[in-house]
């Protein structure tokens, strides 16, 4: 299980000892077991980015806990990511065989059982082995996201953080690599944390959606439950989204500044 308890982190707004924090998260709570989606959805600026930072292990909160089956700080190595920027996820001048082999470093495999592993990993989210060889910008979109979603699967991680994976992606790839992500939970039993804006991505992929706003988990409701929010932004955003007007919190701030 991993868990994040009572979660805060703030930042200073300008340089000094007296500087006023600003708060991006406020006593956030979540739990996710191994083979579960968890979506996390909210607007930007609501702090999910961070909170997924902070699950991954890249900052420290303010006050609170992550814990990986009751255990603090053991979520190094059990939780990877796949992030929205996929072109610089990939370092420019690597190969996808170099940018692969990174999180192979260290493990000391023969050179037949690495290409073995490699071409293996790579069939697994659609490619062939001959996009070994390839380097970044010789890859569509679709393709680069593939790729990292492979290298997240080659760390041996229990649980994915999908930081707007797909919101980079035009909807027909977007739909793929949705597609693509299910099946591969399947197979290895992996959790994802799918970070986003966009409810409809979330309401196909994930078993439960928590909704963030201003820092703070209004709602945590079952994919098949989502019409029994009670929180009122969690209410109007879920009924926006089921009006066909917009799919996600971004079209929610946009209805909101059209009435303003």
């Amino acid at each position: 299980m991993l868990a994040a308890e009572g979660i805060a982190k703030s930042y200073s707004s300008r340089p000094g000892r007296r500087a006023q924090r600003q708060a991006v998260l406020e006593e956030v709570t979540l739990r996710c077991a191994e083979g579960e989606c968890l979506g996390i959805i909210g607007a930007s600026g609501s702090g999910k980015s961070t909170l997924g930072r902070i699950l991954l292990g890249l900052e420290r909160p303010d006050q609170g806990k992550v814990m990986i089956d009751g255990r603090e700080r053991a979520h190094r190595g059990a939780v990877s990511a796949v992030f929205q920027d996929y072109r610089s996820s990939i370092h420019p001048f690597f190969t996808v065989r170099q940018a692969l082999l990174e999180p192979l470093r260290g493990k000391r495999l023969g050179r037949a059982e690495t290409d073995r592993r490699l071409e293996e990993m790579l069939e697994q989210v659609g490619l062939d082995g001959s996009y070994l060889e390839r380097y970044p910008h010789e890859l569509s979109g679709g393709q680069a996201q593939r790729v990292c979603i492979a290298r997240a699967l080659l760390t041996g991680a229990r649980w994915i953080v999908l930081d707007e994976a797909v919101s980079s992606l035009d909807a027909s790839v977007q739909a793929q690599v949705l597609e693509l992500l299910e099946r591969i939970r399947g197979m290895h039993g992996i959790g994802y944390l799918f970070i986003t804006h966009d409810l409809e991505a979330a309401a196909f992929l994930c078993d439960r959606i928590a909704i963030l706003h201003e820092g703070r988990i209004v709602e945590t409701l079952d994919r098949g439950r989502l019409g029994e929010a009670r929180h009122p932004y969690a209410r109007e955003l879920l009924a926006l989204f089921r009006s066909g007007l917009g799919t996600g919190t971004d079209a929610l701030d946009a209805d909101k500044e059209g009435k303003g």
